[in-house]
């Protein structure tokens, strides 16, 4: 099993297409149905052995979460927030490329 190259809280953007988003959870190797996996193109279907990553994910036209492989994804070096109306409920402040994770479970 491979280690995360990427943590929670970090803000990346994928390889290929147009969006970016802060990571919230990582599983360490494909975890979603196979009829997820099959409906990505052939030609570019990532291999299930390497961690993904669920993203509260954003594009130039709404917010969503995503799910992607590591193969795909590279640091954001923008600086800029992630603007999905989630992040404030899971993250504190933007520090580096990095989101503070926060302990909702504290008193």
């Amino acid at each position: 099993m491979k280690a995360a190259k990427f943590a929670i809280g970090q803000v990346v953007k994928h390889r290929v297409y147009s969006f970016r988003g802060v990571i919230y959870d990582v599983d360490p190797e494909f975890s979603n149905t196979e009829e997820w996996w099959l409906a990505i193109p052939e030609d570019i279907r990532p291999a299930k052995e390497q961690p993904y990553y669920h993203l509260l994910a954003e594009n130039d036209e709404i917010a969503y979460e995503a799910y992607v492989s590591e193969q795909n994804l590279l640091v954001d070096e923008s600086g800029m927030p992630v603007s999905h109306p989630e992040v404030s409920l899971m993250f504190g402040e933007l520090r580096d490329g990095h989101y503070q994770v926060v302990d909702h479970l504290s008193h």
